[in-house]
C-alpha cells in the first residue's frame, strides 16, 4: 500500500540501524524512485544495503564547517531531509531546511559533538530540555516547511500511544467524551480521568547467540545514541501532584518549566515500572524528549497557575547484554568501551515490549503498546530487529504526515494526528495490547527492609525512591 507520493529529492543523513531499516519501508510505502534518494553518512556501514536498493551513497561526515556545502546542492524547495545521524546539530539542519524550503524529520534533537558531555556546560544545558527549547525557538509567525522533531518510537510513537490509551480509559470508565480536537481538550481529558503518572515502560528481551565480551558495548539499536543519552542528566516531566523535589532534583532556570533533572546520569538511575508480559521490573531513567514534551502538552495553566500536569518519564530495561554493557560503562566512569556491536542477525529470540503506563485513574494503571518479536519483525521488513522496526515504522509515518501537511513549521509528535500515525504503524507493531493492572511502585517495597513510604499516594515520585 502506497500512503503518499513524493516527487522531490530525499536526503538521508546518517545510515546506521535506523537508516538501513527505514529504507525498505520508504520504498514500499512512499511512491518515489531510488534515484531520488541520496544517503550522506560518516561511515562505510550500510553501503551494501544502499547498493541493494540502488540508492546513491556518499561517505562524508557532516561538520559545522562543511554541512552547508554538502547539503545545499542536494536540497531545494519541496525536497526532504531525513536526519538519522549522531553528532550533527538538528537545529542547524532545521534552519537550513527552512532556508531552502525543504521538509525535515529527525528522531531526536541532536547537538554538535560534545553537546551531551562537555564539562564546560552545566547539566541543565546538557539536557534534552535545553535541546528541545533550542528547537522550539525556531518556531516563527510564518510556519514555513514542516519540520517534525523527535519522531521515532520514543520519542514519537509513544505520544500517539498515550492519546489512544486516554481514549480507552475514558471508554472503560464511562467518561463519555468525543476524541479531543486540540491540546487543551486532551489535557482536560487527562485531568478529568485523574492520570497522575505516565511511564514510557519498555522491556527488551532479545537474546543473541554471541555473548557480550569484556570491553564491548552491545545493544539492539544505536550504541552511540544510547551512550550519549545515558550520560545526560536523568530527566522527567514534573507533575502538579508532586510534593517535593528529589534530593538531587533541579529545576531549569529557563523555558517552559515542564520538567526537572537529577544531578546524575540517567543510566545510573533506576525506577520501578510494569509491562504486561514482564510484570514489575527496574528500568533506567534515561532522558528522552517525550518525557518533556508529553508533560508540557498535557499541562493546564490558568491565570499563570499550573492546575494540572502529569509526571512523565522513561523506564527502560534494554536487552540483558546492553544492561551488562551499561554496568561496565558506569564502572569505567562513563568512558565508552572501545568495541561496539549492534545486535541484528545474531538475535535468536525475544521481543521488544514498548508502551505507555498511565496510572492514578479510576482503574489503577493501564499499559498500551507494542509487543513485537524478532521473528515477526524479520518476516515483516528486512534489515530490522524488533527494536529498530518500532522506530523505523514511526519514522515512515512521520514522513508521510509531513508530506501530507507540508507547511506546519516545527512540530512535535504530540501535535500530529495520532489516528493517522497509528493507522500507518499498526501493521508493523506485532500485538498491540491494552492491559489494566493494580500494580504500583510500592508493591513489596518493604518485604525485606522497612521503608518510610506514603501509601496514600503510590504515584508520587518520591515514593519510587530513585537510586
Amino acid at each position: 500500500m502506497k500512503h503518499v507520493a513524493f516527487t522531490g529529492r530525499l536526503v538521508i543523513v546518517g545510515f546506521g540501524s535506523i537508516g538501513q531499516g527505514v529504507l525498505p519501508l520508504i520504498l514500499r510505502h512512499i511512491t518515489l524512485a531510488p534515484s531520488q534518494i541520496t544517503i550522506v553518512t560518516a561511515e562505510e556501514r550500510g553501503h551494501d544495503v544502499a547498493r541493494e536498493y540502488g540508492v546513491r551513497f556518499v561517505k562524508e561526515p557532516l561538520t559545522r564547517d562543511n554541512f552547508r556545502a554538502m547539503l545545499v546542492p542536494l536540497l531545494g524547495r519541496g525536497d526532504f531531509l531525513l536526519n538519522l545521524s549522531v553528532d550533527v546539530s538538528s537545529v542547524a539542519l532545521i534552519e537550513l531546511c527552512r532556508e531552502l524550503g525543504a521538509l525535515y524529520l529527525d528522531t531526536c534533537i541532536e547537538p554538535w559533538p560534545g553537546g551531551y558531555t562537555d564539562p564546560g556546560l552545566s547539566p541543565s544545558l546538557r539536557s534534552n530540555y535545553a535541546l528541545r527549547e533550542s528547537a522550539l525557538a525556531l518556531r516563527a509567525a510564518e510556519p514555513g516547511p514542516t519540520a517534525v522533531i523527535t519522531h521515532g518510537a520514543n520519542p514519537g510513537l509513544v505520544s500517539h500511544f498515550v492519546k489512544q490509551a486516554l481514549v480507552d480509559i475514558a471508554r472503560d470508565t464511562a467518561v463519555t467524551t468525543a476524541v479531543p480536537a486540540d491540546r487543551r481538550a486532551w489535557a482536560e481529558l487527562a485531568a478529568r480521568l485523574g492520570v497522575k503518572v505516565i511511564h514510557i515502560a519498555e522491556r527488551d528481551t532479545q537474546v543473541a547467540n554471541i555473548p557480550k565480551k569484556v570491553g564491548e558495548f552491545v545493544n539492539t539499536w544505536s550504541i552511540d545514541g544510547f551512550v550519549s543519552e545515558g550520560c545526560q542528566p536523568a530527566e522527567l516531566g514534573w507533575g502538579s501532584h508532586e510534593r517535593t523535589l528529589p534530593a538531587d532534583g533541579r529545576r531549569h532556570e529557563f523555558g517552559r518549566d515542564s520538567s526537572i533533572y537529577l544531578m546524575r546520569p540517567g543510566a545510573s538511575t533506576r525506577v520501578r515500572t510494569w509491562t504486561p508480559l514482564e510484570g514489575p521490573f527496574h528500568g533506567f531513567l534515561i532522558t528522552h524528549g517525550e518525557s518533556i514534551s508529553i508533560s508540557d502538552y498535557f499541562s493546564l495553566v490558568e491565570a499563570g497557575t499550573l492546575r494540572y500536569r502529569p509526571t512523565v518519564h522513561y523506564a527502560y530495561h534494554p536487552c540483558d547484554d546492553a544492561v551488562m554493557s551499561v554496568h561496565e560503562l558506569a564502572g569505567k566512569n562513563w568512558h565508552q568501551q572501545p568495541v561496539q556491536r549492534l545486535m541484528m542477525d545474531e538475535i535468536v529470540s525475544g521481543i521488544d515490549e514498548l508502551g505507555v503506563l498511565l496510572a492514578g485513574h479510576a482503574k489503577g494503571a493501564y499499559w498500551y503498546g507494542s509487543q513485537l518479536s524478532i521473528a515477526e519483525s524479520r518476516e515483516l521488513v528486512p534489515h530490522n530487529n524488533a527494536t529498530s522496526l518500532q522506530v523505523t515504522v514511526a519514522v515512515l509515518a512521520g514522513m508521510v504526515w509531513a508530506i501530507e501537511n507540508p507547511a506546519c513549521g516545527v512540530v512535535e509528535p504530540d501535535e500530529l494526528d495520532f489516528q493517522r500515525i497509528l493507522e500507518i504503524c499498526r501493521p508493523y507493531l506485532g500485538p498491540v495490547v491494552g492491559a489494566y493492572t493494580d500494580w504500583t511502585p510500592l508493591d513489596d517495597r518493604s518485604r525485606l527492609f522497612p521503608e518510610p513510604l506514603d501509601p496514600s499516594d503510590p504515584w508520587q515520585f518520591g515514593n519510587i525512591r530513585v537510586g
